[in-house]
């Protein structure tokens, strides 16, 4: 890794080297916290958990090739280097910054409260089309997954696509200290980690914080839809670029036509160019999303043609809206995370699926105050669209099951306590056919539902 060596480690993150001077200059070839994932040749990075403490695992790394160790702890005389560092976390941020620095390569920052790794998937399949692109993997979003995930960047690598999720203030500050994006984009901003953050007022507060060490005429990419996005004016000296469905964005669309749960086609607009595309993803914030891709497409050169090809290059992954056929049963995977408005644009989807449709909902985590009122809220969404059946599930969705019975009696609606009585349902629910949309806050463990209707289609 490009100037990585241990002695220069040592001095990025303030640390103490303790080692033989024949091996300061080694450069090291990987950095990571998982010792299953070490390679001869890797840094490997003592993280206490809460769980689990990476510095037990110091000595078996070390027998499996690692050059050296990154740890909290004063080890003593040892018979191969390690550095020494107050914070292992802290010590990870630094060299990632100090990584990302020397690579020099362009950096796109991608923040809101909803759709980022949606947002993301497409941004990078669109970028693809003309560079090499290192995008965030997973959940590797937070203080210790962006500074892992640039540590994957290589020197064929031409710009990286980092997605950056935040749920208190100042953690944003943090990432972007890292990250230094070149390009910042925010997807929009809703009612999710109120517990912390208090109001959307306070979300916008908190994700516009990637603009403190946003680099020096840097571009901004923003949702002109959203009233809270839409107010933004010069950042750093330049106006922001904007993307909606209102043709007063910058970039924008119109002609939308939903293809059940193939996708949408719409025809976007790029100032005086225009172009047809089928988003192969259903749903109309698919269609936000690719307009933020066309926005980065357009400002890092790349035509209309390879906008547009990048856009129906795109493919689901696991937890959002990922479409599953587990026998006669078509079952909409969107586990991953929720809360109000990934909720009702879910169902939106489910909406428009064929036949029978039945939406499986659990408890949206981290509300605040509203907590109930916004599980009563999405409730009364699932009684208007048409559905056959509403399950709900969890404490909280108890609330969404009274307000939807309530909204249309005739709706057929069930309200299980747990994940358990969930479970012992889904075999009778497997059998009739339709679409079923699954979808909760991730600590409710709806992957397990997923693996449930996972199996039916391997069988």
């Amino acid at each position: 890794m490009k100037d990585l060596t241990l002695g220069n480690l040592a001095r990025v993150c303030r640390g103490t080297y303790c080692g033989g001077p024949e091996e300061k200059d080694r450069e090291v070839e990987s950095i990571v916290t998982d010792s299953r994932q070490v390679q001869p040749g890797a840094l490997f990075v003592a993280i206490p958990g809460q769980r689990v403490d990476g510095h037990t695992f110091i000595e078996d790394v070390v027998k499996k090739g690692a050059v050296a160790v990154l740890s909290e702890r004063d080890l003593g005389p040892r018979p191969y280097p390690y550095i020494h560092v107050e914070s292992s976390l802290q010590a990870m941020k630094d060299i990632a910054e100090f990584y990302l620095e020397t690579l020099a390569l362009p950096v796109v920052g991608i923040t809101g409260s909803v759709g980022k790794t949606s947002t993301k998937e497409v941004i990078s399949a669109v970028l693809a089309q003309k560079y090499c692109v290192l995008k965030t993997e997973g959940n590797f979003n937070n203080e210790l997954g962006l500074p892992l995930t640039v540590f994957r960047l290589r020197p064929e690598h031409q710009i990286a696509v980092l997605e950056m999720g935040i749920s208190q203030f100042g953690e944003m500050s943090r990432l972007a200290k890292v990250a230094k994006p070149d390009t910042c984009v925010i997807t929009n901003i809703g009612p999710c980690h109120l517990e912390f953050l208090g109001d959307r007022d306070g979300v916008f507060k908190a994700k516009t914080e990637i603009f403190q060490y946003m680099k020096e005429r840097g571009c901004v990419i923003l949702n002109g839809d959203d009233d809270k996005l839409a107010a933004v004016g010069d950042v750093g000296g330049r106006k922001p670029v904007f993307f909606g469905m209102d043709s007063r964005s910058d970039v924008w669309a119109d002609d939308l036509l939903p293809h059940g749960l193939t996708g949408t086609q719409c025809r976007i607009h790029m100032g005086d160019e225009a172009f047809s595309v089928r988003i192969p993803i259903p749903g109309r914030h698919m269609v936000y999303n690719a307009l933020a891709a066309a926005a980065m497409g357009r400002h890092y050169g790349l035509s209309a043609k390879e906008i547009q090809r990048g856009i129906e290059s795109l493919e689901a992954i696991g937890g959002r809206l990922r479409m599953i056929q587990a026998g006669p049963l078509t079952v909409i995977d969107d586990c991953y995370n929720a809360n109000p408005i990934s909720m009702k644009a879910s169902l939106e989807v489910l909406k428009n699926a064929p036949g029978r449709k039945v939406a499986i909902l659990g408890d949206m985590g981290e509300l605040g105050a509203d907590e109930i009122d916004m599980h009563r809220e999405i409730g009364v969404c699932a009684a208007s669209l048409g559905l056959d059946l509403c399950i709900c599930v969890g404490a909280l969705s108890r609330h969404m099951a009274a307000a939807a019975r309530q909204e249309d009696p005739d709706l057929e609606v069930v309200y299980l306590e747990d994940l358990d009585g969930l479970l012992s349902l889904l075999p009778d629910l497997a059998g009739e056919g339709g679409t079923v949309l699954v979808k909760a806050s991730h600590f409710m463990g709806f992957e397990k539902v997923i693996a449930f209707f996972e199996n039916i289609r391997q069988h």
